[in-house]
């Protein structure tokens, strides 16, 4: 196993007969984290999710697109990072998956009438802990497709990018 700096997209094989398909999503040989929480979401078009991380117990995330199509997005919290701030973009669709490490902030938006997300997590939920960042964040320019997006209310009150630099230590 190698040390991952950052997010990678990947897809696994899948096995067709005449019933359909199977297909491996995760390994633990493969990767240096294991899965301790699963969850899934479904979201419908126009909706974004994220910027999403935890204070404290911080998460790897594998998420898979189960059906659908989706622009995911991590960006670099590590304060000690050369790439600190970085945003990784990735266009996924049913069968994709991407491991993100656990110093990323995180979200997506659905791209597609619907999308069902799968999420494999080495920590669990901390919802003391649980934080994020604007998705229209002014420093951050973060590049999404819709212009009037569904988002949570807790989406709505995340900090922006200047305070948590300004309040966090490091992810």
């Amino acid at each position: 196993m190698i040390k991952i700096n950052r997010p990678f997209v990947f897809s696994s094989k899948r096995y067709f007969d005449k019933r359909g398909y199977f297909q491996e999503l995760y390994l633990k040989k493969n990767f240096k984290t294991s899965a301790n929480f699963t969850a899934i979401a479904h979201s419908k078009k126009k909706v974004i999710r994220g910027m999403h991380f935890q204070l404290k117990h911080k998460q790897t995330k594998i998420i898979t697109v189960l059906s659908g199509k989706i622009m995911d997005i991590s960006i670099n919290l590590k304060k000690n990072s050369k790439h600190f701030g970085k945003k990784y973009y990735f266009l996924m669709e049913e069968g994709q998956s991407v491991y993100i490490p656990n110093f990323f902030a995180h979200g997506y938006e659905c791209l597609s009438a619907t999308a069902t997300i799968l999420y494999h997590l080495d920590n669990y939920r901390d919802p003391k802990n649980e934080s994020g960042l604007p998705y229209n964040d002014k420093d951050l320019k973060i590049k999404w497709r819709t212009n009037n997006p569904i988002l949570s209310p807790r989406d709505k009150k995340h900090m922006n990018f200047r305070e948590f630099k300004r309040k966090i230590k490091t992810l």
